[in-house]
């Protein structure tokens, strides 16, 4: 049921899934291949690299308030558990700030954290070949 899940949410990707995606799969080129909407113990998660097992999901306002931030944290805690790093990104930073977000998955890639101005600063070419 799951998988079937999952093969739905990948036909029906937001606007801001869909934009994420395209930059997600230029990072082949670095060797980081990521899936979109893959089931893990029982949840589906809106991409996940599973070398360096890294997940990131994309968050609308809903996930902000009550009982989503609930649900937030204790799908987090079961994908720490398994030994997976989250990276938690609202839709408006995708529209906002994308080239900041991919900076900061790189470095979460790279298993440097998130970056810091100065390195965002040094790094001004992207893996598109882009600056």
């Amino acid at each position: 049921m799951a998988n079937e899940l999952a093969r739905n949410l990948r036909k029906s990707m937001t606007r801001q899934e869909f934009k994420l995606w395209l930059h997600l799969r230029e990072l082949r080129q670095l060797g980081f291949h990521f899936r979109r909407q893959v089931p893990i113990k029982n949840l589906i998660v809106d991409f996940a690299c599973y070398h360096p097992r890294l997940v990131i999901e994309l968050d609308g306002s809903q996930h902000s308030q009550g009982r989503q931030s609930l649900k937030d944290k204790s799908r987090d805690t079961k994908l720490e558990a398994d030994g997976f790093r989250i990276v938690r990104v609202w839709n408006n930073e995708i529209d906002t700030n994308l080239e900041g977000v991919f900076d900061r998955i790189l470095h979460e890639l790279e298993g440097r954290g998130p970056p810091t101005p100065a390195s965002q600063q040094r790094r001004r070419t992207s893996p598109r070949g882009g600056g």
